[in-house]
Parts: C-alpha cells; sequence; structure tokens
C-alpha cells in the first residue's frame, strides 16, 4: 500500500484536532512542555477574536498529512502556527525599518508569513514534527511550505520568532536569514529560598532587592498567588482593568481581548499563574503567567495605582518565588528589559530566521543581520565579563545549570544568610 504527503494551509485551528495538534507540539502528552505552542492556546487567541484576520493576524495554519492513497484517515505528521499579517505589531522582533526601507524603494512588505505565537515573546518550536526518523526530512518539507506558501500569497517574506536554537541553526541552512536578539531569565541553582538566591549575588544588590521587595509592600500590599481551578472571572475582570491600563500607554491598544482570558482560564487553568496585588480589600495590580514543565513564562503586568518597586516584586520576586517552590529551572521574564540584570535575571541569545523574495533586499538585510549578531554578542560577553549582580566566583554556567560551584567562602556565606 503507497502513500504520500499532503502540504495544505487552515484559516481556523479549529479545523485541526486538538488531539492530533498536541501530538506534534508537545509529544510528551503534556502541555506543560510548552504552554504557547499547544491547540488549547492558539484557539484562545482565536476564538477570542485577538489573533485573527480584522486585527492583522490572518490563520495560516500549515499541515503536513501523511494519507494512504487507497484512502483512509489522513495523519497529521508536521504543522507550523503561522499568520498573514498585514502589520509588524505584536511581534516582539521588530523589523518596522525593514518595512520602512523597502517600501522607499518601491517594494512592498505586506502581507507577511509569521510563524509565531501571537504577542508571546517566548522561546518554542515552529516546525513541529512526528518523533521519528524521517523529522529531518519532515521539517524540510514544512520549510519549503511555508516559502511556496509565501510565493502563492504574493507574500514578501517568511518570519519564524523566538526559534530554539537547533531549530534556528536549521533554517540558516535553508535559505533563511538568521537574526539574534537577547532577553533576560534568572535561573534556579537548586535554591531552597529566596535568601540562597541572595547569598549568590553581591553585596551591594543583596541590600537593594531587599530594600525593593520592603518598599513594594509598604503601603500594605498583599500579595496572592491564584493559579488552577481558584481562578475566577471576577480575577480577570481586575486583571483585564489591569491590562488595558498598561497596553493604552504602551501601544494604543490591548492586543488580547477580555475573552481571551476566559478562554484561556477554562481551558487551561494550571498552567496559569495570576499574580495578584490587593490594598485596602481591593485589587490593585497584577502580572499574568504560565507555567510549564520547567519553565514559568512572565506574560503581562499592569496596575491601577502606582507604588513603589510593586512591578519588580509582582513580576520578578514574585516569580523566582515561585520558580523555586514548584522546583522550576527558569524565569523568563519576557522581552527586553536590561533592568533585569540588577534583579538576577541572566542575558539569553534567541533566535529568529528569516526568508525574503526580493533577491536585492535580501542582500541589504543580510549585511544589516551580520553586524546585528556582533553587536548582540559583544553586548552579552560584555555583561557576563565582571557586570552581573552575582559575586566575583560564582560561576554563572553553573547557575544555568542547576548547580552551584561554591568555595568554603560562598558556603559560609550562604549559611550566615540561613540556607542549608
Amino acid at each position: 500500500m503507497s502513500a504520500e504527503r499532503v502540504l495544505k494551509a487552515v484559516t481556523r485551528i479549529e479545523e485541526v484536532s486538538a488531539a492530533s495538534w498536541n501530538a506534534l507540539a508537545n509529544p510528551g502528552g503534556d502541555i506543560a512542555d510548552n504552554p504557547f505552542i499547544c491547540h488549547e492556546f492558539l484557539l484562545a487567541l482565536e476564538t477570542s477574536q485577538s489573533a485573527v484576520a480584522e486585527t492583522g493576524w490572518h490563520p495560516f495554519h500549515l499541515l503536513l498529512e501523511h494519507t494512504e492513497k487507497s484512502g483512509g484517515i489522513p495523519e497529521l505528521v508536521g504543522c507550523v502556527p503561522m499568520y498573514l499579517k498585514s502589520h509588524s505589531r505584536g511581534e516582539y522582533v521588530f523589523d518596522g525599518g525593514w518595512a520602512d526601507a523597502l517600501q522607499r524603494a518601491g517594494g512592498r512588505y505586506y502581507p507577511k508569513l509569521q510563524a509565531s505565537v501571537p504577542f508571546t515573546p517566548a522561546t518554542g518550536r515552529r516546525l513541529l514534527a512526528r518523533p521519528g526518523p524521517d523529522q529531518t526530512q519532515i521539517h524540510e518539507e514544512l520549510l519549503e511550505g511555508t516559502i511556496g506558501a509565501a510565493r502563492q500569497l504574493k507574500a514578501s517574506s517568511v518570519h519564524f520568532t523566538f526559534l530554539p536554537k537547533s531549530q534556528w541553526e536549521l533554517l540558516g541552512g535553508q535559505q533563511f536569514l538568521q537574526r539574534i536578539d537577547q532577553q533576560f531569565h534568572w535561573h534556579n541553582a537548586n535554591y531552597s529560598n529566596f535568601d540562597g538566591f541572595l547569598a549568590d549575588l553581591t553585596s551591594k544588590h543583596r541590600k537593594n532587592l531587599k530594600r525593593e521587595r520592603r518598599d513594594a509592600r509598604a503601603n500594605n500590599i498583599q500579595i496572592e498567588w491564584v493559579t488552577g481551578r481558584d481562578l475566577r472571572e471576577h480575577h480577570w475582570d481586575a486583571f483585564y482593568g489591569f491590562y488595558t491600563d498598561t497596553g493604552s500607554r504602551k501601544w494604543g491598544s490591548p492586543y488580547l481581548t477580555r475573552e481571551f482570558f476566559s478562554h484561556v482560564s477554562a481551558s487551561m487553568p494550571e498552567r496559569i499563574l495570576l499574580i495578584m496585588c490587593k490594598r485596602a480589600g481591593q485589587y490593585v495590580a497584577g502580572a499574568l503567567n504560565f507555567i510549564g514543565s520547567d519553565t514559568l513564562f512572565g506574560r503581562n503586568w499592569g496596575c491601577v495605582e502606582d507604588h513603589p518597586f510593586l512591578h519588580f516584586e509582582a513580576c520578578y520576586y514574585q516569580a523566582i518565588d515561585f520558580a523555586i517552590d514548584r522546583k522550576l529551572a527558569r524565569v523568563e521574564a519576557g522581552a527586553q528589559g536590561g533592568h533585569k540584570l540588577a534583579r538576577g535575571y541572566l542575558p539569553e541569545a534567541t533566535y529568529s530566521a528569516h526568508w525574503i523574495a526580493d533577491p536585492r533586499f535580501r542582500s541589504a538585510v543580510d549585511r544589516y543581520l551580520q553586524e546585528e549578531r556582533q553587536h548582540v554578542q559583544r553586548d552579552i560577553e560584555w555583561i557576563e565579563e565582571g557586570h552581573t549582580p552575582f559575586k566575583q566566583g560564582v560561576d554563572l554556567a553553573q547557575i544555568r545549570g542547576g548547580r552551584i560551584n561554591t568555595t568554603a567562602k560562598q558556603c559560609a556565606a550562604s549559611n550566615e544568610a540561613g540556607v542549608k
């Protein structure tokens, strides 16, 4: 019995069964592996009208099906979460300058194809393939399909953003230009409590963090962790007020609708952590996080009252507390933010890959990216060569690996801080 593979695109993820999609997105069967590429999260974005054609995020998910020529039900063996875009908002890998340059030269940058998770600057696989010996071939067929779709749609380009390094390297050998940026992530070196983390910092930074945590609660602020079935609509009503207030000041109009939070809360509540701040019986601020198998992903923050350092407390320090409590390996606190460095978050490279149809424009972007990669790499190296908040002698590679390379002196300092 012979078989063939067929590429097709769907404009609604609900046309794909959740079981088939999730078997490729998280082959272990647990959406906690990466909550953002699971069917439930992407469906919530679409059904809530957050990522739809009307908002400039037209779903165009690429599917690769294995079909028996004699008939039978097609088996999904590969897919790419992808969108036809009419702008560059909500991506966090900034190409607005590219669009302006092409348009000034008489070209047309939009529409473009975006292989990503809307409004979510978190690293995750974009080429989702059935595990097995033919996985590399499936990846290559999916890439050919994205370029074929771009040509058919007359799109200027295809953009894979926030890739794992392995897929970034694969795309670099397949006509895609490579781009690097950086974020700041916190790493859990098997800390038993927050004081254990503080013990690895210099005295100056340790004192600053303690002061910020103390001042954040100075106005009788109470902080709650709300997750799982404890999430209620009144939590989302309050948080949406924070989100829209902050969003309107940052980018004009919020990306996510109120309905999105209800949808995602109903479908994946165990993967959500709301850190809610209350004063005088009323919620005044909050931070939304998603819980992966080994990572806490910080996503959105907002407030309706301004309290010194409360942003740092809710978004960074409470996230560290939660990661230590749940024995999570790291906290990814979202895009950009050099201020996170002083709070114990280390620089991490992020990766994207870009296919551009126009050969002359491609050459110009390629030259720019070569210089940009060097700049980002030098910046990361400079930070790690003595410009982190960690004490001299603390091995950053060991911190990232979840183990602390301690000397006798460091052990004594840890004991003084109450770390066993």
